[in-house]
Parts: C-alpha cells; structure tokens; sequence
C-alpha cells in the first residue's frame, strides 16, 4: 500500500501549527515531497548493497533484505523494446536504471563494453551468436549481437518516481481545498516508510521557514533511524 499524500501533507501541517513554527504551501509542499522520495528510493539500491555484506536472519519480518526488496517492488517494472537498425530503442519512458535484458523470454547474462564489443566479433572463439548473444546498453539504447537479433528483445527495470502531487482548488476564504482527483498523486514509497517521508519534509520545512530548531530535531529523528536499521 502506497503513503496518501493528504495524510502526509496535513500531518505536517500539524506538526508545524502545533510548534508554531510557520507554513508550508501546497506547492512548496509537492515539490518537497518529491525530492524527499527521491532521496528515499536512491537509498534503497545502497542500502540493498550493504545488507548483501552483512548476515541476515530468517524472521518472517525482520530480514531487512527481504524488506528493501519489498520496498522496491512499487518500482519494478518490464518493457518492451522497438528495433531501429541497428540497435533497439526501450520503449518506456521511466527508466531509472536498466535491470535485466532478454531474448526471447531467457536472460542476457553477458553485458559488453564498447571496446569489449569489438574484441569479442573480431574473433572467432568469441563472436556472440543467437543462443548465446552479447549487448551493449549506451545512451539509452540496446545494441544487441548477433545483430541478425531484431525482435523478442524485453527488459526488467526500475522506474523513475512519479512527483508527488497534492492537488488542490481555493474556496471562498482562499483557503487550500483537497482534491482527491485532479492531478492528485500519492506517494509511490510503501507505507512503512510515512514516518521517515514525514521527518524528512519537516526537516525540509524548517529550511523554508527558517528554523534551525526543526531541521535538527527532524535531521537527529532520520539519523537515529538510519543507524538503528544498519546495525
């Protein structure tokens, strides 16, 4: 289950009245928040990394391998790709970074640099063919050997968050309604994340407003967090 950005937006907002610490528009709003994603979802591919070193426990909740990967589903995708001679355009649009490349349903396990490329035709012993083929992934696009190979090509890959939206209409005092439809977009991050996106924008906040004391309580609050996961 996906975080709603209304139950984000107006914790916050409560938090702030309560301290009297000042206001943050929706605009400001949508544009924190989807850096703060951001920041979030990049931190999953290194915290993945660390984990792989570390020894994991077989508790149904608490292999914390298991849940990074579980917070990653929201963002794991497959697409298609379209030929253009002589290599292959990748169709999606929200690629974040490229995972896994097929033909015909089995993985491309050899992934090939430029100059690897042009060692591996000229010889014979190495010349990739259409059971065992080679590609290279550069500037968005897939060059696939054997280049007989020109169709059957499909790719896994992690796509980019969507900006956050909290989408809006002014009543008849001017004060800021929800609108639920719209361009309303939640946040994309499994809900076990709310807390850390909610600290994170008030951290952010404090920076708006100008206040130093909610930008180290809510900077010590997501610093305690991170040690306490990684230990």
């Amino acid at each position: 289950m996906a975080i709603n950005v209304d139950t984000v937006y107006k914790t916050v907002l409560l938090i702030l009245n309560q301290q009297q610490r000042g206001y943050m528009t929706p605009d400001e709003f949508n544009k924190v928040a989807t850096q703060v994603q951001l920041n979030i979802f990049e931190k999953y591919e290194d915290d993945l990394n660390q984990q792989y070193r570390m020894p994991q426990n077989d508790t149904e909740y608490a292999n914390r391998v298991k849940n990074i990967e579980e917070n990653l589903q929201f963002f794991q995708r497959t697409g298609a790709t379209a030929y253009v001679g002589p290599h292959f355009t990748l169709t999606p649009t929200d690629i974040y970074r490229l995972g896994t490349v097929f033909y015909n349903s089995t993985e491309l396990t050899q992934y090939a640099q430029r100059n690897e490329v042009t060692q591996l035709l000229l010889s014979p012993l190495t010349q990739p063919t259409t059971d065992f083929p080679i590609y290279l992934y550069e500037n968005n696009t897939l060059f696939v050997y054997p280049t007989t190979i020109q169709t059957g090509v499909t790719i896994s890959y992690l796509k980019t968050p969507a900006d956050v939206v909290w989408d809006y209409t002014q009543g008849s005092l001017g004060q800021y309604i929800f609108n639920s439809g719209g361009t309303t977009q939640n946040f994309e991050l499994n809900v076990s994340e709310q807390t850390n996106v909610i600290t994170r924008i008030l951290a952010y906040a404090g920076i708006i407003i100008n206040d130093p004391t909610i930008i180290q309580t809510a900077v010590q609050e997501t610093q305690l967090e991170e040690q306490n996961s990684k230990q």
